[in-house]
Formats: C-alpha cells, sequence, structure tokens
C-alpha cells in the first residue's frame, strides 16, 4: 500500500491545522490549556523555580515553534561548516527522535538509524564534527565535552522549548511556504509555542523564502539546493534529472513536510508517482516493492535508513543550504561577545 495510514491520518490531522472546521469547536479550548502550560513552564524557568544548567561552551539551538518538518538538519549542517571556517570547534548535540534507545552516545556514518535516529546519522554523515545523542540533552553535552575538550560551541539540534539547557543563541526555521497555519497553539493547530515568541530569539530563517522590505531585523532568508543525485547503492555513483529522462520514477518520502521534497523534483523537470509515508517512518523493503518502477527517488534523511538494503535503480538528493552572509555575522559577533565576557 503506497500511502500508509499512519502518514494519511497525519496528513488529515495537518489539513486541519492549515484552516478551520467544525471540529476546532472541541480543539480550541484544549490549545489554551497547551498554551497555559507552555507558558507556565517558561516562566518557572525564568524565574528560577526550575533549574535550568549552564555548558561552559556557548550553545547554539536550532528550533522551531511548529510541528513538522521546517529545515532544521541542513541548517544544523550549514552552522557546523561555517563555525568551523571561522576556527571554531564545534559539536551537535540531538536527542535523537524516532531513536529506539535514550542511551548517551556517539553517532557516526555508518550507525543504525533505528537506533540513534535517522537526523543524527545524516548529521553525521555530512558534519565535519562531533554528534552525540541521548534522552537529556544536558548529560549528552556534559559527556561529549569530557570525550572532545577542544569543543568550543555546542549546536543543539532542536530543543528550542528545551529550557533545562540554557542557551546563548536562539536561530529559529520557519517554513515559509507554509507559515505557521492557522495560528492556533497545539492540538487545533501546528504552534508548540505561539508567534510572539519569536520577538525573542536572536534570528528567524524563512525555509523557501526572503523576508519582505518590513520584515523584523532578525529575519533571514534560506533556501534548499540539490541538483545531483547519489546512489544508495553505491556512493561514487551520481546522476542529473536528464538520466532519468523517459524513466518512470516514483517519489518515496517519510518527513514531515514531503511537499518540499516533490516541488523540489518537479523544479528540476521531473514526473514521478508519489507515495508518502509517517515522518521518520523505519522503511522495510516491502515499502519499496513498487510494480513498475524504473527508478525510486527520496530524501537524503530517508536514505540513510534504506542503505542497508538498497538497489541499483535507488537514488537520493542531497542539499545544501543557502543563507543569507549577514546571519553568518550575527552569530559570529555574538559568539565573539560571548568570549570576550567569559575572560
Amino acid at each position: 500500500m503506497a500511502t500508509s495510514i499512519n502518514a494519511w491520518f497525519k496528513e488529515a490531522l495537518q489539513r486541519r491545522w492549515y484552516g478551520l472546521s467544525v471540529w476546532h469547536v472541541l480543539l480550541i479550548p484544549l490549545s489554551w490549556i497547551f498554551g497555559f502550560l507552555s507558558y507556565f513552564r517558561r516562566v518557572v524557568y525564568k524565574l528560577g523555580l526550575f533549574k535550568s544548567y549552564k555548558l561552559p561552551v556557548p550553545v547554539v539551538v536550532v528550533g522551531n515553534i511548529n510541528i513538522g518538518g521546517t529545515g532544521k538538519t541542513p541548517l544544523v549542517l550549514w552552522l557546523s561548516e561555517q563555525l568551523i571556517h571561522a576556527g571554531y570547534s564545534p559539536a551537535i548535540i540531538s536527542r535523537g527522535y524516532g531513536a529506539s534507545h535514550s542511551k548517551i552516545s556517539p553517532v557516526y556514518a555508518d550507525s543504525n538509524p533505528g537506533l540513534v535516529g535517522d537526523e543524527p546519522v545524516l548529521l553525521a554523515k555530512r558534519a565535519s564534527c562531533p554528534v552525540w545523542v541521548g534522552g537529556d540533552r544536558i548529560a549528552v553535552a556534559q559527556k561529549l565535552l569530557q570525550v572532545h575538550p577542544k569543543c568550543n560551541v555546542i549546536i543543539s539540534d532542536d530543543g528550542l522549548q528545551h529550557y533545562r539547557l540554557k542557551r546563548d543563541i536562539e536561530l529559529v526555521v520557519v517554513d515559509a511556504s507554509r507559515g505557521f497555519g492557522n495560528g492556533y497553539l497545539l492540538p487545533a493547530g501546528p504552534l508548540r509555542e505561539l508567534v510572539d515568541r519569536l520577538k525573542k530569539v536572536d534570528a528567524v530563517i524563512f525555509n523557501g523564502g526572503q523576508p519582505t522590505q518590513d520584515s523584523a531585523a532578525n529575519h533571514f532568508g534560506m533556501s534548499l539546493q540539490g541538483k545531483q543525485f547519489q546512489s544508495l547503492a553505491d556512493d561514487t555513483q551520481f546522476a542529473t534529472a536528464k538520466d532519468f529522462a523517459g524513466k518512470k520514477l516514483h517519489a518515496v518520502v517519510g518527513i514531515g513536510n514531503p511537499q518540499r521534497f516533490f516541488q523540489q523534483l518537479e523544479n528540476l523537470g521531473l514526473r514521478f508517482d508519489r507515495h508518502v509515508f509517517s515522518d521518520h517512518h523505519a522503511f522495510k523493503v516491502a515499502d519499496l516493492q513498487i510494480q513498475g518502477a524504473e527508478v525510486i527517488l527520496m530524501t537524503e534523511k530517508d536514505a540513510v535508513k534504506c542503505q542497508p538494503f538498497a538497489k541499483d535503480n535507488w537514488w537520493f538528493l542531497p542539499v545544501e543550504a543557502i543563507v543569507e552572509d549577514r546571519l553568518t555575522a550575527l552569530i559570529m559577533s555574538k559568539l565573539a561577545m560571548f568570549k570576550a565576557l567569559s575572560k
């Protein structure tokens, strides 16, 4: 079955998040309760009633206020590259969403995505710095710093709402095409926190869009670019969209926003059948046994889970985040201030 029941249910729920229906008569009061609990939690941490922990190195959180994929992982990779280029020794920590255990552990390019999570494995494959996961981000960071004492900046992949860990820079990624949906908090809408939260972060990065002339100074544009496909079965083999001309293509995707991937393929001039699975879906061989498929295309995030049983006609599309230069300048300026104050 091309579209799983879980994916169908999630798509149906997300459609309600980006509109209004009679169901919202019941859901909106629940979102008020969620909003109160979310606000109360932030306040008690701010007042020191709940303890938060400061690490000996600056922490940059890359997160979002929406449920679903916004493009955090490409931004984390971009940020790690910018930091290395500037002379820093960064490391990445993650909760490892979708992992089967919460044990603190380093992640390598050949780690099992089922154990540590698909996004951490993708990061380990692409980033030129350590990647660690675990259920307790603070304990993960502390262990990482013991093993890598030269690390002088930690990037927290997700964790904007994880207030136990103090942060020095907050970067929030927004999907420019979907925005904030109907503007309601969970479960009536897609928001984890109110849009006003963005006034308190250091930068808001709009994936797939550019700030308008009247946008706030801390708003930045970002795009994801990918033109060359890579073989799952042989990572030395590459192809372009022209190589797939005249073939029966099937796009298989298990990410938070499938439409973004489909749009990327369409922008490359490809026509294909679509197969949507739930975010972080644990792919099996049977999921990709598609009758008549001459080529199967997928995202890099899905590819890390499918490589152990990959076939020659399976390809993924690596993407790079293209971000405004002034965001680099902002981050480096704030890190320089941290360095000056810590002397």
